[in-house]
């Protein structure tokens, strides 16, 4: 009985998903939001909450986040990443200073104390890699010259993870400060370990993972994926950084056919991680916290398009480039959960959970709108500024607002 209900709920869950996607693809928007909305209404105090599926789902959304960084990982060369990190480590700085610190102010504004502080900075700081990586592959923008530089700030929040995150860990728990040192040195040890291997032994994983049947193929790449990701997680560095780093280790014909044969069940898991996401947000937490988290929102959003516009100018990225880089940065997700998932269960400050729920929330739909439309909108409001708001020629100031087509962001 319990194996046909769950077989009821997940088959519906995946027919949902596949009709929202529809909707999606013929309003021409990325179907996320509508994912998450979903996921809220069937969660916990929705319309009809799930049970004989949540364990399964719960699986499935950890297995959606490792494929999306997997394959945007095989996207990039090892080299490609180690010269963007060289080159972009600025941008790493000024994006923790613009975005880690309206956290912490807001958290000491409102009396929670330093070590929610803390908590909360890394809420606001941290992008949704996940959430990042559909939208530019929804959008046609993983060949945009931009995107290299969104990858190397979302690869140095994710590696910032392994110093962060342990650090967070200890002072939750009030350990002693060499026991926190010893957990911090394993993580940047694993860290270190894992990307000098992805970057010196590259051409040889490839040859040992490379096969003319896609079958051996497929199993494979995912079982070493898995691996490596569960290893990561295991030693205390994110699975999202493994998952990243055998994608970059992956080349040649091998990471084109990984691509080929993984794209359907990055789709299913990707969809699977959003509704895992929504189902766990009590919506009657939410409007007691709307208005600070609103707040926040509207802040830390303007400070990632920042962040974003800054990386991609100091690159040499033009202008349309430099709005798509900011616009593409807004959405927080997986991480800023965990990090106040671990604060809520050390009893820190009550309130911070549904903060940071309803924050998260607003910019995960709010996200892929940013991606798509910033550049746009800049572009309108330059035109105006231009024509001293009134438009010269309406034909061209639409066309001029109106996003360019794949092909020639490229």
């Amino acid at each position: 009985m319990h194996s046909a209900v769950f077989l009821i709920e997940f088959g519906a869950i995946i027919l949902g998903l596949g009709l929202l996607g529809r909707v999606a693809g013929r309003l021409k928007f990325s179907p996320i939001p509508l994912y998450l909305l979903a996921g809220l209404a069937f969660g916990t105090g929705g319309l009809l909450p799930l049970g004989a599926s949540e364990e399964f789902v719960a699986i499935g959304a950890e297995i959606g986040v490792i494929l999306l960084l997997l394959m945007l990982g095989l996207e990039y060369t090892a080299s490609d990443l180690v010269s963007n990190l060289k080159t972009q480590y600025p941008a790493g700085i000024v994006d923790f200073t613009l975005n880690a610190l309206p956290g912490a102010a807001a958290a000491l504004l409102l009396g929670w104390g330093p070590v929610a502080a803390v908590v909360l900075a890394g809420v606001t700081w941290i992008s949704s890699s996940g959430v990042i990586a559909k939208v530019m592959g929804d959008l046609g923008r993983l060949g945009n010259r931009e995107t290299p530089v969104i990858l190397s700030i979302l690869v140095l929040e994710d590696l910032a993870m392994a110093v962060y995150l342990p650090i967070i860990t200890a002072l939750l728990a009030g350990v002693s400060l060499a026991a926190g040192s010893l957990t911090l040195a394993i993580a940047l040890g694993v860290a270190g370990a894992v990307l000098f291997v992805a970057v010196r032994y590259g051409r040889l994983i490839s040859r040992f993972v490379s096969s003319d049947d896609p079958e051996k193929l497929l199993l494979v790449v995912l079982g070493l994926t898995l691996l490596v990701a569960g290893i990561a997680q295991q030693l205390q560095v994110s699975a999202a950084v493994g998952a990243f780093l055998v994608g970059i280790a992956l080349s040649g014909e091998v990471a084109e056919g990984t691509h080929t044969l993984l794209s359907p069940l990055r789709d299913l898991f990707a969809a699977v991680f959003f509704v895992f996401f929504g189902l766990h947000t009590d919506p009657a937490s939410i409007p007691p916290v709307l208005l600070p988290a609103l707040a926040l929102a509207v802040v830390t959003a303007g400070t990632k398009i920042a962040t974003g516009y800054w990386a991609a100018k100091r690159a040499g990225i033009g202008i349309k480039g430099r709005w798509r880089a900011g616009g593409t940065l807004v959405a927080r997700g997986e991480f800023s959960i965990v990090i106040a998932g671990l604060a809520v269960t050390a009893g820190i400050e009550p309130a911070l959970g549904p903060l940071a729920t309803a924050y998260v929330l607003i910019l995960v739909v709010i996200g892929p709108l940013t991606a798509r439309y910033t550049q746009p909108l800049a572009a309108w409001f330059a035109e105006r500024r231009s024509t001293g708001g009134r438009s010269a020629d309406p034909v061209a100031e639409t066309a001029a607002a109106l996003p360019e087509p794949a092909s020639r962001e490229r």
